[in-house]
């Protein structure tokens, strides 16, 4: 990859990627001139889809480089979170706080949970669209009764008002009515280090309604058994919530802004 010489040459003070860049740009071979020559490099911006601490961890770890996590979407016309660069205020896996709008966790008739409880994220500001062009009725689901466009984004805030993406509405999976966030298992499987791309999806199942699937991609020329993501989710979340079935691919499927598809997945690997 030309990346980081392309950020030397060119003198680039900041940059921005997707989570899956940042997976793959951890696959450049070891260059200990590297973090020397970007020192001018103040941060890396990651936006477009959550992105796993393991992953920010072994990034910042490698290159010596903060990665500040923000969330936006084409509705708001910008960035409508972004999490501190002081480290002093940065919180590890949050997308940050508002910036330049309003923001908070509620049900569809907007109704706010308490801090912590895991619902919809929402946000109001003069940044929001007014609505969709000739589509009266999209508009219309697309905002609570009192105005606040809802995201289909899953999270909860803390008493910060630090927000944490815990999914999306469509991507949920709901084993035996309880409902299983995929982002928290994607972030337990990142964790172990051969890993470049993971995501958690929903799969029909006789007996549960819904069962947890995994898709895996490893990082060229290393290996990693199912065995072994399958003990690292035991550990981590209990036989209920982990994975069932495990697949293991050269590249997950992913939209034009670099995000992992999971429909795609449920899609390709129901029977």
């Amino acid at each position: 990859s030309k990346f980081w010489s392309w950020m030397v040459d060119e003198k680039c003070s900041w940059f921005s990627a997707v989570p899956t860049i940042f997976s793959y740009l951890l696959n450049a071979e070891e260059d200990a001139q590297l973090k020397a020559n970007l020192k001018k490099v103040r941060f890396g911006r990651s936006a477009s889809a959550a992105l796993p601490p393991a992953l920010q961890k072994a990034f910042e770890a490698r290159f010596g480089l903060s990665i500040v996590e923000t969330m936006g979407i084409t509705e708001t016309a910008a960035p409508m979170l972004s999490n501190p660069l002081n480290s002093e205020f940065h919180k590890l896996g949050s997308p940050g706080i508002a910036y330049g709008n309003e923001v908070r966790v509620a049900d569809a008739e907007g109704k706010v949970v308490c801090t912590g409880e895991e619902n919809e994220v929402q946000v109001k500001g003069r940044n929001v669209m007014q609505g969709y062009f000739k589509n009266p009725q999209a508009t219309r689901e697309a905002f609570t009764p009192d105005g606040w466009y809802r995201t289909g984004d899953l999270g909860r805030m803390d008493e910060d008002e630090y927000v944490f993406i815990t999914g999306r509405l469509k991507e949920l999976i709901i084993k035996g009515g309880e409902n299983i966030a995929p982002r928290e298992i994607d972030d337990v499987l990142y964790r172990h280090s051969s890993v470049l791309e993971a995501a958690a999806f929903p799969l029909p199942d006789a007996d549960y309604g819904q069962t947890v699937a995994a898709a895996i991609a490893t990082r060229p020329g290393e290996e990693v058994t199912e065995s072994a993501l399958r003990q690292l989710c035991l550990d981590a979340m209990g036989a209920y919530r982990a994975p069932s079935k495990y697949f293991f691919l050269d590249e997950l499927p992913k939209g034009p802004s670099g995000k992992i598809q999971r429909l795609k997945l449920t899609e390709r690997f129901t029977d």
